[in-house]
This record gives structure tokens, sequence and C-alpha cells, in this order.
């Protein structure tokens, strides 16, 4: 069994599940169709290509800073499309007026996702995602294009903060890596359960990206925390 851990860390990011029309909402963690789309661009797989294998991957995260929840109010338009039509075009097909959004996103935040590989199949694709973070086909985004990683997606080869690729199942992977040094005293981990063992789903199970044909399922997940182990190792302040 292994895992592949990566850091999603930047001034913004957001990781909608639920999102319609005017309302743009964010997760407090990185959702498992964001961090599914986020390696199909470092793999650079298009849209119309399946992710069945990337989805089957168990995910879990560790919530290393939770960030702030924060929002903009966001207009689209402004620009004269054809002739004296002044506007943006819409879902319904007619054109003209501003459309305006809420738009929520995490400030500051900071986590370490896991990627488990349950057979020699999965492994193989964690070595391949390994080699596409570091040196990504397409833009890395978190959650949304404009929102940019603050440091590389992939950890470095080096311990203690590296390899990224560990020996180690999910849970082991996410509490053995070095506690953040500024962080609190409890971290709250987030991991993927089997279906009908925990009351609480997600609607992010990625089954298809392509456009007009984009479709999520439930995904099952269990929350829990971790205490700060006594004398822990090397921040990654102190690494870098």
């Amino acid at each position: 069994m292994s895992t592949l851990l990566l850091r999603l860390e930047g001034p913004m990011q957001s990781w909608g599940t639920q999102s319609r029309f005017t309302i743009r909402d964010t997760g407090r963690e990185p959702s498992k169709s964001g961090v599914v789309g986020l390696l199909c661009a470092a793999l650079g797989r298009p849209r119309t290509e399946p992710v069945h294998d990337l989805a089957a991957l168990r995910m879990g995260v560790r919530v290393d800073r939770e960030g702030r929840l924060e929002s903009d109010y966001h207009t689209a338009g402004g620009i004269h499309l054809k002739g004296d039509t002044y506007g943006v075009a819409k879902s319904d097909g007619k054109v003209g007026g501003t459309v305006v959004s809420t738009r929520y996103y995490l400030a500051d935040a900071s986590f370490l996702v896991g990627l488990e590989a349950a057979d020699e199949q999965q492994e193989a694709l964690l070595r391949e995602l390994d080699a596409a973070l570091a040196r990504p086909r397409w833009q890395l985004f978190l959650g949304r294009k404009s929102f940019v990683p603050g440091c590389p997606v992939r950890l470095p080869d080096e311990p203690p903060l590296g390899p990224g690729l560990r020996e180690d199942s999910l849970v082991d992977a996410l509490k053995s890596y070095p506690w953040p040094e500024k962080g609190p005293d409890r971290l709250r981990l987030v991991l993927e359960a089997e279906p009908g063992t925990s009351p609480e789903v997600r609607m992010d199970q990625p089954v298809s990206f392509e456009i007009g044909n984009r479709r999520f399922g439930l995904r099952y997940v269990r929350m829990e925390f971790v205490d700060r182990p006594v004398g822990a190792g090397v921040s990654e302040e102190d690494a870098t």
C-alpha cells in the first residue's frame, strides 16, 4: 500500500460542490472532484477522457490551516458583443445585461492531501501522477483558474518534507507528516469512507468532466481529529 501526498496552499482557493447560478460556494477543504481536476491538468488529460482511474483512488485531507471564509461580489459583462448589444451571453441563449454573483473562497488556507493506492495498478498510477506534478502539462489551480498555488503542489524529494510518494497507508501518511509549527494542537482529518459507513456525504465523486455531460456521485467521508505528537518533527517553516 502506498500514498501520494500533495500540498494545496495559496492566498485563495475554492472547492465548490453545490454552486448554482449566482451563488458559488466553497467547501472547507478540497473536494475530490477539484483534486481530480488538478491531477487531470498535470497529466494533460482532456475533459473528454474518462476519470474513473483517478476517482478510484481513496482520498484524505489533513487541514493544516483552516483559512478564512471570504466572498466576492462579482460581475460579468460590460462589453459590446454584437452591434449595439451590450452585456453577456446567458445560458438560455439571450444576450444583454450584466450577470451578478457572489463567490465564496478560502483565504490563507493550507491542506495536506493524500491519495491512497490499493493495488499495483494504482501504485503505478501514483508514480505517474508524481512525475506529472513535477512537470505539469497544463496550469494547476486551486478550484478556480484564477486561484494559483502559493507553493509547489508536489512535495520535495528530500526528507523531512519529502518524498510525496510514501509506502504508508493514507491515515499513517497524513498523521506522520511533519506538523505545522504555527498550527493548532489538534488538526482535522477528512477521510474517504466506505459507502454507508458514515452519515456524512459529499456530492463530489467525479464521473465525467465532459462539457455538457458533467456528472458527480455521492462520496462518504468521516472526520477525525489528531493531536500534536510529543516532540513533533521539523516544521515546513523551518525546513524552508
